[in-house]
């Protein structure tokens, strides 16, 4: 079954990147020369959604710019014989159709996404944070989509953590099912070291049944008044089976600083153009602290 529409959550602050989120939206930040929203649309894109929720905060309409077309800039490239740029630009626009609407407070990812559910009618949907790039690029959500067609319910992505960085994630409880695919008993949001059921933690993809609507709209809010996605689990689980599959290949946090930079520098290295040049940028870095 084809899931056809994808929500992206980009309606964070982005305060570890002040100040200069003060006035460009952490999702505006560039990963070699595409920013990182591109890459959360053309991965959704990829898979087969033909829709993309992007929920957003009212001051971000640089998000909203961006996709759209610019016809006196396409038109000048193409004056200058560059062609290949002109279609790159058209085809920001032409990936999927993307609507946008705002959160309106900063009030938890669940509350992002029930700002997203009158768009998302009664069918599946693919939700992803932008901050967490997975390489290689569209291979998880794939994996997913294959268990979510097998077993049906939600389906969460997860990778094993240190334990000192529980604290940092919503952590599952689960069963093995079939070699990397688990059943998941229970999820608890970012618990103490030491008191963390396992140290698999979800990132930043889901598959999501309509059946979250509801239980994230009895979902109270928790710690700092947010609506956590991870909470509203415990109420599903009662009505539906929810799995998780263990990721494949590795995540970049794009979120942080220091993240950015590793990311920055690992899509540099496995591109043939960039990639030569710059390890021996880094070999002769190397050498000098020797």
């Amino acid at each position: 079954m084809k899931i056809g529409k994808a929500v992206i959550a980009a309606a964070g602050r982005g305060t570890r990147f002040l100040p200069v989120t003060k006035s460009l939206p952490k999702e505006m930040l560039p990963l070699l020369n595409k920013p990182i929203i591109q890459y959360a649309v053309e991965e959704a894109a990829a898979c087969g959604a033909e829709l993309v929720v992007m929920v957003t905060a009212p001051d971000k309409s640089t998000l909203e710019d961006y996709f759209d077309r610019v016809f006196e800039l396409e038109s000048t490239l193409e004056g200058k014989g560059e062609t290949g740029q002109a279609a790159e630009l058209r085809r920001l626009s032409e990936m999927a159709n993307i609507c946008y609407i705002h959160q309106q407070e900063p009030l938890g990812l669940g509350h992002a996404v029930l700002t997203a559910g009158g768009l998302l009618g009664n069918e599946p949907f693919i939700l992803i944070l932008p901050d967490d790039i997975l390489i290689p690029r569209g291979k998880t959500l794939e994996s997913m989509m294959q268990v979510h067609q097998r077993y049906g319910g939600c389906v969460l992505t997860v990778q094993e953590v240190a334990e000192e960085e529980v604290s940092r994630y919503g952590i599952i409880e689960a069963e093995p099912v079939d070699g990397q695919i688990f059943r998941v008993k229970s999820v608890v949001e970012k618990p103490r070291p030491g008191e963390a059921p396992s140290r698999l933690a979800i990132m930043g993809r889901y598959i999501l049944t309509p059946e979250i609507l509801p239980a994230l709209a009895e979902t109270p809010p928790g710690r700092g008044g947010e609506i956590q996605l991870t909470d509203a689990f415990p109420l599903l689980l009662r009505h539906q089976p929810v799995y998780a599959c263990r990721l494949e290949g590795r995540r970049y946090d794009a979120g942080t600083v220091p993240g950015w930079l590793e990311t920055n520098i690992a899509l540099a290295l496995a591109d043939p153009k960039l990639g030569p040049r710059l390890q021996e940028y880094l070999d002769g870095l190397l050498q000098h602290a020797r």
